[in-house]
């Protein structure tokens, strides 16, 4: 049979991230994503079956009160607390990416993820009538899950959906394939126990890269909410339907003069090394004002994190990306796959050093350029640049976030220096004086999602994210009948 373009390009894609995965993993963690589960409870043997049996259960979850939804999320959110120590291992285990303490955060952090307590109406009156205004469900959402998160993902956009009174139809990345489908069906078995409705939430028995396009083309997907990189948004949007995408970040964190340099090193630290630095809002890149700079590297070795010398930068580097033209430094430069979401300890052996066990991070001096600050390298070593003040820090960080408007941070008193920042950013996501994950309610006072949709605007989903609004109006005479 001969194969058009597309599907050539697909085919080739599909094989080479099998091979990336099998490279990843010891042999007796190798993982197919053919046949992850068992048929049932929500898995189903193609795109098609699984189209059709949430449209079958949408039916019913949207006849649903928002109590009996609640219900639906409170069974959600008990299963991720108490089954995150096998979730998580699992989880490691199958993709080799990430710490496992931190992937247990992530479950036990479901529980901030906003349910029907987000479902609110509005209403006006006047002379004229009454007009109020709801919110309706899509129907069935086509969702795309990441590697680096899989089943936390998952959680949340089905906390989302259900209040929505959607169903979903979930691909998961091929690399935490398994893990997904066992959660989803641990999730199916105990809402059907408490409702009676079966395939709230579903998945395909064999998924992959084929399996995902054709959920996007696929008519009874009312919408499309798609969690990874670049490639997978780009197919979604092809799809002719309407996307939101949670797309790439490359997260920059400006150090002023007149930081607190102690806090902010413990800052940055732990949300840097949060899960070997997979997530998107991670700090990325630090540039530092010159006239703290000094203090600031002593302010990172006191919270325990490890300075990398000029070598042992350029031997990470030379092991961490690969480039476009012949030789370093020549093209554009590419993350390797084998570095991104491992520990400080593989990182450092590829540095050439040893570090204390526990070791957090590791950082190290860079210019502006550097392939470390220019691309999102989802790994535990931060490039600090020394800037000459906050105006150059603030021009290099919008250099470097590459107009992505994800994630920015600042350490500051100056509150002229953190508006300025934030004006020039125009980020989704902007935190002051913290973690990156106060932006998700975990230190801060932000609401939690793993899909954080900038390309397309959303922002963080909600439940409202995944509604249509719907307008009812009653005439004033209607009105005085009444």
């Amino acid at each position: 049979m001969t194969m058009n373009r597309d599907q050539l390009v697909a085919e080739i894609a599909e094989q080479v991230l099998l091979r990336l995965q099998q490279q990843a993993k010891p042999a007796a963690a190798q993982v197919s994503p053919k046949a992850v589960a068992a048929l049932g409870d929500g898995v189903l043997p193609s795109v098609d079956a699984a189209v059709k049996a949430a449209a079958e259960a949408q039916v019913k979850v949207a006849a649903l009160g928002l109590e009996q939804r609640g219900q639906i999320i409170t069974i959600i959110r008990r299963l991720c607390e108490q089954n995150k120590q096998e979730w998580a291992r699992l989880e490691l285990e199958e993709t080799g990416l990430g710490r496992l303490d931190h992937k247990i955060a992530k479950l036990e952090n479901v529980k901030y993820v906003l349910g029907v307590e987000a479902m609110t109406s509005q209403s006006r009156s006047d002379a004229s009538g009454l007009c109020i205004i709801e919110r309706a469900p899509w129907g069935v959402i086509g969702m795309v899950l990441p590697a680096t998160h899989s089943v936390p993902t998952m959680a949340s956009n089905a906390i989302n959906i259900i209040a929505a009174g959607n169903t979903a139809v979930f691909s998961p990345h091929p690399a935490a394939a398994k893990v997904a489908a066992r959660a989803l069906q641990v999730f199916n078995r105990e809402i059907e126990k408490a409702t009676g409705i079966t395939n709230a939430l579903v998945t395909m028995q064999d998924p992959s890269i084929r399996a995902a396009e054709e959920m996007f083309h696929h008519p009874g997907i009312a919408l499309l909410c798609v969690t990874g990189g670049p490639a997978v948004v780009r197919a979604a949007g092809k799809s002719g339907k309407r996307v939101i995408a949670a797309g790439p970040g490359n997260p920059p964190v400006v150090v002023d003069e007149t930081a607190q340099l102690d806090e902010a090193a413990k800052a940055i630290i732990a949300g840097a090394s949060f899960d070997n630095n997979l997530l998107c809002i991670g700090e990325k890149e630090v540039f530092v004002v010159a006239q703290v700079w000094d203090a600031f590297i002593a302010a990172m070795k006191r919270a325990g994190a490890v300075e990398l010398d000029f070598a042992a930068v350029e031997r990470l580097t030379e092991a961490a990306f690969r480039w476009d033209g012949e030789g370093k430094g020549c093209g554009h430069a590419h993350v390797r796959k084998e570095l991104i979401g491992k520990d400080v300890a593989v990182l450092a052996a590829a540095a050439g050093v040893k570090v204390p066990a526990g070791t957090p991070l590791l950082f190290g001096e860079t210019n502006e350029d550097h392939a470390f600050v220019q691309e999102e390298q989802m790994m535990p070593f931060l490039p600090l640049v020394k800037v000459k003040d906050v105006n150059a820090g603030i021009a290099a960080s919008v250099k470097a976030e590459h107009g992505y408007r994800h994630t920015a941070l600042i350490h500051s008193r100056n509150i002229e220096n953190v508006t300025k920042m934030a004006r020039a950013m125009n980020t989704t996501l902007f935190v002051h004086n913290a973690p990156c994950t106060a932006a998700l309610g975990t230190d801060g006072a932000g609401y939690l999602s793993f899909s954080i949709a900038t390309p397309t605007g959303e922002g963080v989903t909600t439940p409202l994210t995944f509604t249509r609004e719907r307008q009812l109006t009653i005439g004033g005479g209607a009105l005085r009948v009444i």
